[in-house]
């Protein structure tokens, strides 16, 4: 008699999903590859969420329900706000593993921006960060670390910022995304440090 097959929860499917997207696009991701991974049969995927698409779309609602978890976390795990600050920039740099990886990632950013569906949670995930960014920079603000800025205005830079410079060293590859990332953030802080002249204000943004 052959072994019952392995059940895995949701949380362990998603994590292999994560690992899996990081090294195949989405015209080659398969089913069959994340079950792989996750230790179980396609059958089983199908069974639990219909489709590709199906297991995209649960994984998308999952990462956009967890953002304000990592950012509790971070917050948890660090001795300031500023560190969790950086602590979430190392996190979106890993995404810039290597080229390639920051290529997967694009290509489903793409299916994100063109699939209704999807795009609902990576709107949702958005506006989840930029609010828990904006909560990290008052922090910083209370506890002395920056100057009183607009923390609207500046979690938004922050926000452009990181997207921005990853972007820029998928351009240049100049050392490690990690480093090309926290080196940006840390110009834009800078302008904030409490010891510096006073920061000009950030221009207006237009209304979300």
């Amino acid at each position: 008699m052959s072994p019952r097959p392995r059940k895995a929860s949701d949380e362990e499917v998603f994590a292999a999903a994560s690992r899996v997207m990081s090294r195949l696009g989405p015209a080659q991701l398969r089913l069959s590859d994340i079950a792989a991974e996750a230790g179980l049969t396609s059958g089983a995927l199908v069974q639990r969420f219909g489709s590709k698409r199906g297991l995209l779309l649960a994984h998308a609602e999952r990462v956009a329900a967890g953002a304000g978890e990592l950012f509790v976390e971070l917050r948890a795990s660090n001795p300031s706000p500023l560190a969790a600050l950086r602590a979430y920039a190392d996190c979106i740099a890993r995404m810039g593993e290597s080229p390639g990886a920051l290529a997967h990632h694009l290509s489903y950013l793409q299916l994100d921006l063109t699939d209704p569906d999807l795009h609902r949670h990576t709107r949702a995930q958005a506006y989840t960060t930029r609010n828990a960014l904006r909560a990290l920079l008052e922090a910083a603000v209370a506890e002395g670390e920056l100057a009183a800025p607009d923390c609207d205005a500046l979690a938004r830079a922050v926000e452009v910022t990181l997207g921005g410079s990853l972007m820029a060293w998928a351009f240049y590859r100049d050392g490690s995304a990690a480093d090309w990332v926290r080196h940006d953030l840390d110009a834009l802080l800078a302008r904030y440090s409490p010891a510096s002249a006073s920061p000009g204000p950030i221009p207006p943004q237009t209304p979300s």
